[in-house]
């Protein structure tokens, strides 16, 4: 008796209904393959820790996730993928998850088109407020060079890992490493950049967990120093780099499964408490546009406990004012581009482009109102070299004001800085805006390859071709910048001051300025060096013993003078042999020739 022949394929029986063969215990696989996929969706929200919102993408994955799983383990536990005969089977018994797949699929796609920018653009220009009342001058107070940040995000890396050597005194050699984020805030009026420790590995993760992480690492932007915290055994339980239940995402995930969170920022309180700020985000156009800061969750890094606060009351109260990052950079920067880009609509963002403007690649952070303010450049959506203006935006409030300023881009002024000190190949650092009398002036740091600082740089915003200066300390390079703009006519007050210890030359705590001393005499001694391109020419008066350094830079008439030239200096009181001088004058004062050739006729004799 020839086989019975069965095509559980389906081709060439369209029309017919399809055979379906259960296999052995059909029931008992269905509902095993239902507890399986539930487990499954159980490890899955474990580990992906999705929101349970619709307005959160990974709620579609995570319950795609589950549905896809069920087909899987029903298909696996029916032996369809070695018996054909039971798929069909599989199919019927998976047309819900399928249906749900689809449904999920729909709802995210009309969600999305929804509220995509071609729809809603003037929504998007609308998310962020920019004040554009502002004058810079009056609005951007001159620098305290005392708490003028020198360290970038990678020179503070380099210093807070060298402060791990504190760890080896306490017992912990090579348990920890430093978490590789470093956010910037204001601390007791100083800005710092503060980061938290993470285990070496997960073993030592196992060996130390019990303990937590000893403390924190304070890195003072201004003073180029870092100070290791340690907590005293009231340790860090608590954090990014935990795992399993100590985890910080893990821990709000559970106590708020709805909310949308942004990426924990670390911070410090007054009192020197560490604490973890975690936004809560909250999609404001359809389902997945216009993100947005709708409240934050503190979590102690000590206890894990967790404290809910809308937004109004990180603005409002009083007892939050210590938090600094409430928004994060990326979402601020994202914000205003819909502003510059969306104002005049979509259509008119990719054509006509009129009073379309766009942040400049990079941000760096100024100190102001006790807060921390987010600045990048603002330049047309052509992308040229040149900036309209500038946007300071408030990380706790999201206060925003544009100043409308042209002139060079930020990498512009890095390139011209590190131009000036080419044979070192420093680099220099994103530029930091200050107001240098009424002038908007790029501040960088100059680093070498191993990210130590080792000069400083002044670029004018507007005139960054003629206006510019660098020096190995503050000092320096703050001068030479003050009489590169009195070359251009541009006057500047004594209202700033670069006290002493800004650049570590001694003196605590001392606010006031150098005297100015002229000194006259004449020129016993002269020697010339070429020093960061600049001629630099060193003089001795036959009157004392001291050296005087001019640069040809500030006086050409250094140039011209010879042995026996009597000359006025002006310079900086201080004791060190080499002095440098503020103001070079070939010939003696008027009034004091007289003396002074009869001073110069003994030293002679």
């Amino acid at each position: 008796m020839d086989p019975i022949k069965v095509d559980f394929s389906g081709k060439g029986n369209e029309g017919k209904k399809a055979i379906v063969i259960p296999p052995e215990r059909a029931v008992i696989k269905i509902i095993l393959s239902v507890i399986l996929a539930a487990i499954t969706g159980g490890v899955a929200y474990y580990f992906m820790l999705p929101p349970m919102n619709p307005k959160a993408i990974e709620f579609y994955y995570f319950i795609a996730v589950i549905f896809a799983s069920f087909v899987v383990f029903l298909a696996l536990l029916s032996a369809a993928f070695r018996k054909p005969e039971y798929v069909p089977f599989v199919k019927k018994h998976s047309k819900v998850s399928a249906i749900a797949i689809i449904i999920l699929v729909l709802v995210a796609v009309v969600g999305y088109i929804v509220g995509c920018q071609f729809f809603r653009a003037k929504s998007y220009s609308k998310i962020m407020t920019v004040k554009t009342d502002t004058e810079f001058a009056s609005d951007i107070e001159e620098p305290d060079f005392s708490i003028i940040p020198k360290l970038d995000e990678s020179a503070s890396a380099s210093l807070a890992s060298r402060a791990l050597s504190d760890l080896a005194n306490m017992g912990y050699v090579s348990q920890f490493t430093v978490y590789p984020s470093y956010p910037q805030i204001n601390y007791k009026g100083d800005p710092v950049r503060v980061a938290s420790l993470q285990y070496a590995n997960i073993i030592k993760w196992f060996t130390n967990k019990d303990d937590g992480l000893p403390g924190y690492i304070i890195i003072d932007m201004a003073k180029e120093k870092t100070e290791f915290v340690d907590l005293k055994q009231n340790n860090i339980r608590f954090s990014l780099a935990d795992h399993f239940g100590r985890n910080v995402k893990r821990v709000i995930r559970f106590a708020y499964p709805s909310y949308i969170f942004d990426t924990p920022s670390f911070e410090i309180d007054e009192n020197g408490d560490p604490y973890w700020i975690c936004a809560r985000i909250d999609k404001t156009i359809g389902l997945f546009g216009g993100r947005d800061v709708v409240g934050a969750v503190l979590v102690d890094a000590l206890t894990g406990e967790c404290e809910y606060y809308d937004i109004d009351d990180v603005y409002n109260n009083e007892k939050l004012s210590w938090i600094d990052r409430v928004y994060s950079s990326d979402l601020l920067v994202e914000q205003f581009d819909f502003y510059g880009k969306y104002r005049s609509g979509f259509f008119n963002s990719i054509l006509g482009q009129k009073d379309c403007i766009v942040s400049t690649d990079g941000y760096n952070y100024l100190a102001k109102d006790n807060d921390v303010w987010l600045y990048t450049g603002v330049t047309s959506v052509t992308s040229d070299q040149s900036i309209t203006g500038f946007v300071l935006v408030n990380q706790r409030t999201k206060d925003a004001r544009f100043y409308s300023v042209s002139g060079a881009k930020e990498a512009t002024a890095k390139t011209s800085a590190e131009g000036l000190v080419q044979q070192y190949e420093y680099i220099a650092t994103f530029p930091l805006l200050l107001n240098i009398a009424e002038e908007p002036t790029y501040f960088m740091s100059l680093k070498d390859a191993n990210d130590i600082v080792q000069m400083y740089a002044m670029i004018n915003v507007k005139q960054y071709n003629k206006i510019k200066a660098v020096g190995d300390t503050i000092s320096d390079c703050f001068n030479a910048y003050k009489k590169s703009l009195q070359g251009e006519g541009i006057k500047v007050g004594n209202e700033i001051v670069v006290p002493k210890d800004v650049d570590g030359e001694g003196g605590e705590g001392e606010d006031e300025a150098p005297k100015a001393v002229t000194v006259t005499g004449k020129i016993e001694d002269i020697r010339s060096a070429v020093i960061d391109g600049n001629s630099v020419y060193f003089i001795k008066l036959k009157s004392d013993k001291n050296y005087y350094r001019v640069s040809a830079a500030d006086s050409e008439d250094v140039v011209v003078v010879n042995y026996n030239d009597t000359v006025t200096l002006t310079v900086e009181e201080s004791d060190d042999t080499i002095k440098n001088v503020t103001d070079f004058a070939l010939g003696a004062p008027k009034k004091d020739a007289e003396k002074t050739t009869v001073a110069a006729d003994k030293t002679d004799a």
